[in-house]
């Protein structure tokens, strides 16, 4: 799909059904990451188009939404998943267009968020409360209710699973939205609203108001209007949202960086789990939440892992997202400045092999996957967030250490152990501070079903699975005498 193929203006916003350009008529430049050409404009959204937006889900939410049956809901959601998946090369184009993303990964992430719309769409009429027995006389229940109109700020790097997890479930429960996209992967968002109103979700349902977050998501995280706010992003940004949010004592949801281990011992299944300690940190160039960005080995297999971890990467080929390669671009030239910064800071530590840059033209934000070994777990490179394909490779002795280095970050989103000792993982699942533990695998597939989140900087709350339906509900107790 190409712009011209679209059935809407990407430099406009969807506001009560109607696709409407910005009350300040400005645009953001919509630039291609494989080439660092501009493709196109998106809309500069601001806080009149927030105010309109959000009245807009009020009218539909007190308009009914809410009433409708939970049942009708999840048909309308389900209709939605089967749009999604019939454009799923579509809207995987646009993806690796905007974004940069290699067409496989894009394909993945269009699927997953059909299957997001499906399972919120059959999870929509199970969401229920519960009754308490009480004292005699008493009949008590709770409710689940939606808060109402909900506020998704979505970053940049996985646009569609996370308008899924979050949108879907939002949708699912009863609430009207306002979407905020990154204004660096705006258009599979506004491809998805336009779904939505093909699938039959009412006018003012959902909302898209694309922009800065410096001027759309700060009137979007500091509205009044706002019910519940839900944000995926960096911590700086969620530190800033959850303080914009206080003032008005809104609940939000963070979901923010990472600092992911995948922790080898000596009994591992090394061919099983290579894959995974290669794949799970150079996916989408290393622009993952919960990339696993250190790699903690034992001794005892540390020359053999590392060994084979090199082989891995000295195969990597990285270009452009059209190209189908490994590793595509990262999102800007930002983001890439970011990353080279980092890796100047590796210039004093072991570097153990790069990937190939094969197809990658000179305008265009690319960075070599670069793996480091021997690393010590206080090095600047094993202690912050990269957010590129940067890997590091740790050693350690013994469970006790590699427990110490694992929870000696300030992130807590996922971790992954390899080991065939069951006590040992048992032990480790409890041990190790995170939000997801993977035993012998990592990521579970991505599994929908599977409460996503963290601790510490990682940030509260959780999405995916019925844990999001319950995240944007309110639960109202209801004690009933009749003595």
């Amino acid at each position: 799909m190409s712009l011209e193929d679209l059935g809407f203006d990407p430099a406009k916003c969807l506001i009560g059904g109607a696709w409407v350009a910005p009350a300040g008529g400005q645009t953001l430049p919509l630039m291609n990451p494989s080439t660092g050409e501009q493709i196109g404009e998106i809309a500069r959204g601001q806080e009149a188009d927030v105010d309109a937006a959000i009245d807009a889900a009020r009218r539909a939410f007190e308009g009914g939404w809410a009433r409708t049956p939970a049942a009708e809901r999840g048909r309308v959601l389900m209709r939605l998943g089967k749009l999604v998946e019939g454009r799923v090369e579509a809207l995987a184009r646009l993806e690796a267009l905007d974004v940069g993303k290699p067409l496989k990964q894009a394909r993945a992430d269009a699927l997953a968020l059909a299957r997001y719309c499906e399972f919120y769409g059959g999870a929509a009429d199970k969401l229920m409360g519960e009754s308490i027995p009480y004292l005699d006389g008493y009949t008590v229940y709770t409710l689940r209710e939606p808060h109402g109109v909900t506020a998704h700020i979505v970053p940049w790097n996985y646009p569609m699973q996370i308008i899924g997890r979050s949108v879907g479930a939002a949708l699912a429960a009863g609430n009207c939205c306002v979407l905020k996209p990154a204004e660096d992967a705006c258009l599979t968002a506004l491809a998805f609203a336009d779904l939505a109103k093909e699938a039959g979700l009412p006018d003012g349902v959902l909302n898209v108001v694309p922009g800065l977050g410096s001027e759309a998501g700060a009137a979007l995280s500091g509205h009044d209007g706002i019910d519940h706010i839900s944000f995926t992003g960096s911590v700086a940004t969620g530190s800033m949202i959850q303080m914009a949010a206080a003032k008005h004592v809104k609940p939000v949801t963070l979901e923010l960086g990472g600092k992911s281990p995948q922790l080898v011992f000596e009994d591992a299944d090394l061919d099983a789990a290579l894959p995974f300690l290669v794949n799970a940190g150079i996916q989408n160039a290393g622009q993952t939440c919960s990339a696993s960005s250190r790699i903690l080995v034992q001794r005892k297999v540390y020359d053999e892992v590392t060994a084979r971890m090199a082989e891995r990467y000295g195969a990597l080929k990285v270009g452009q997202a059209m190209s189908d390669l490994d590793v595509g671009p990262l999102i800007s030239a930002k983001q890439k400045g970011i990353v080279t910064g980092f890796l100047a800071l590796g210039a004093d530590l072991e570097m153990a092999a790069q990937g190939v840059l094969s197809d990658a033209p000179e305008g265009g934000n690319f960075v070599a996957p670069t793996l480091f070994a021997g690393v010590n777990a206080s090095h600047a490179l094993a202690r912050d967030e990269i957010f590129g394909p940067v890997q590091v490779i740790i050693p350690f002795e013994d469970e006790a250490e590699a427990v110490a280095i694992a929870n000696g970050t300030e992130y807590g989103l996922v971790a992954s152990v390899w080991t065939e000792n069951g006590a040992r993982q048992m032990r480790l699942a409890k041990a190790i501070r995170a939000g997801q533990v993977f035993l012998n695998n990592y990521g579970a597939g991505g599994g929908v079903e599977l409460p996503f989140g963290g601790v510490g900087k990682s940030g509260h709350g959780r999405e995916k699975g019925f844990e999001a339906l319950y995240g944007f509900t309110t639960l109202k107790t209801v004690a009933a005498f009749h003595g």
